[in-house]
């Protein structure tokens, strides 16, 4: 409500009229110390919003550089927040009878991080051809604060994100306009934060909360990354790759004969060892060799992701394969060798037809989240069912909807344990005749070739739903309906100015995640 008034009117005030009440939210106004001091990181705490290409700016050509990137110190960043959820962790000591002037120390904040490309953010106004620009943002949310008293093996949860994908929840770190494939200068960019990340993941903060000295550690989960920015991040070859997985060593034609049989065994640590043989090729090989010694790691890991699965994405990919399905049923595709293009793209005009009629679900350019979730539907099934002529194809499609949607909250759930147990047991069950159904009935679609989020959501969910307990919780869903904002707030709450805009959006966007101000 504060960004869109239902009166029509902007609530929001322009930034210069930002009062010192509003001050205190932003970044840069709290003091703090670490212990030990940070490695390669200033010591100053009055730090607002800086050039992400901070003494970048010589070497990067193209653009006048200091205008393509704004971001917030982390560390400075993590106090605010913090600070913002004074109330809170106050609240939760008060809740678990803790004397609050007993706990000083053990605090443990977990925090979930999300990056993701924009595409098309082009300038509105002026003549002449569009531009089409791209934007990466980095986010972080605070997942949860935990405390452990001293004797105590286990720690008490005092706080607990209860919307971990909400907007509301996801804070903005670090804005810059480059495109999420240019691997040069998003690393330039992101280099000084994962530098601060590292820091912090050895030291201590010294903060005043509720009126005494406190200290809290840090744990960082890069999770909300789709599988693009998971292989740039990590190094691993594109994800058109025979390597198929961010997670196991698995390659595409392995993961469509054994669908459900795999264990993650991917890590930072070691997809930086395997760049070093990929470097080096210590033992001499051919090319051939070498790539099947490393598994598809060829460029340097550059920062550390959580090896799991992205619900959100999981989603969209899952929701893409059963569009294509649909299609091929309608048109009968196991019967038949190479369909011209031209068949193909009438069964996709009669599968969109039917479903604008009987779903209302108007055809998408590409594939989102809302047409996913309506499409992975039983009414979407009974719609295509209506052009499938073989009844025997029909049940098939009906069942494997059916499996489909008893797995799916498994990954969805923000906690599978309390939402929905019995499909977290049945879990291994139902991916196992997902695959059954998919190595028989669509064995012309998979034989030998199977998608890398089908392989995903068949064989790793109840692995990371065991390590992390959950899926969902972890999602970068946060930081995409974060994209809708950032958009927002460039168009009407940004001056119109290369230099200034990215600021503007930067602090309207973390006044808008402010706890405080919710």
């Amino acid at each position: 409500r504060t960004v869109k008034a239902t009166s029509g009117r902007q609530i929001f005030q322009p930034l210069h009229t930002l009062r010192n009440a509003e001050k205190e939210l932003l970044p840069g106004f709290h003091q703090f110390e670490w212990q030990p001091a940070l490695k390669n990181v200033s010591t100053t705490w009055d730090v607002g919003i800086i050039d992400g290409l901070s003494g970048w700016t010589a070497s990067v050509d193209d653009v006048p550089a200091d205008t393509i990137s704004r971001r917030f110190r982390y560390d400075v960043a993590l106090v605010s927040a913090l600070k913002d959820l004074e109330e809170d962790i106050m609240d939760g000591l008060r809740e678990r009878g803790l004397d609050d002037s007993m706990c000083t120390s053990g605090f443990t904040v977990v925090v979930k991080e999300s990056c993701d490309g924009m595409g098309d953010v082009s300038e509105k106004h002026g003549s002449g051809p569009a531009v089409p620009e791209k934007a990466v943002r980095f986010s972080f949310t605070v997942m949860s604060i935990s405390i452990r008293l001293e004797g105590e093996d286990d720690g008490i949860t005092i706080f607990q994100e209860q919307k971990p994908n909400s907007e509301l929840s996801c804070r903005p770190l670090c804005l810059m306009f480059v495109d999420e494939s240019d691997h040069e200068t998003l690393t330039a960019i992101l280099g000084p934060v994962v530098a601060e990340r590292k820091a912090m993941m050895e030291s201590r903060l010294i903060i005043s909360v509720g009126g005494l000295l406190r200290s809290f550690r840090f744990f960082f989960r890069g999770t909300g990354y789709d599988e693009k920015m998971v292989r740039e991040m990590e190094g691993l070859e594109a994800s058109g790759s025979t390597y198929i997985c961010t997670l196991c060593d698995s390659t595409r034609a392995e993961a469509s004969h054994n669908m459900v049989l795999h264990s993650i065994t991917r890590s930072h640590e070691e997809n930086l060892e395997r760049y070093e043989i990929w470097r080096t090729n210590p033992y001499s090989e051919s090319a051939e060799e070498l790539r099947d010694r490393v598994k598809g790691v060829s460029a340097k890991p550059f920062m550390e992701t959580q090896p799991t699965l992205d619900a959100l994405h999981c989603d969209i990919g899952n929701a893409t394969e059963f569009y294509k399905i649909f299609q091929d049923e309608i048109g009968e595709v196991y019967l038949k060798t190479n369909p011209s293009r031209e068949e193909r793209r009438r069964w996709r005009s009669t599968l969109d037809k039917q479903l604008r009629k009987k779903m209302k679900l108007k055809p998408v350019m590409r594939m989102n989240g809302n047409f996913a979730r309506r499409l992975m539907t039983r009414e979407a099934v009974e719609a295509v069912c209506e052009l499938v002529p073989s009844e025997e194809r029909r049940e098939a499609l009906r069942k494997l909807m059916g499996l489909y949607l008893q797995m799916k909250p498994v990954w969805r759930s923000t906690c599978p344990a309390r939402d929905c147990p019995d499909q977290l047991c049945q879990y291994s069950y139902n991916s196992q005749q997902f695959a059954d159904l998919l190595s028989t009935m669509l064995k012309y679609r998979y034989d030998g070739k199977i998608t890398n989020y089908l392989h995903k959501t068949l064989a790793h969910v109840p692995e990371i739903v065991e390590r992390d307990g959950s899926i969902g919780a972890w999602a970068s869903e946060g930081n995409e309906s974060g994209n809708k904002l950032f958009r927002r707030f460039r168009k009407m709450n940004a001056r119109q100015s290369k230099t200034f805009e990215l600021e503007d959006v930067l602090k309207h966007h973390w006044l808008y995640t402010s706890k405080y101000l919710q």
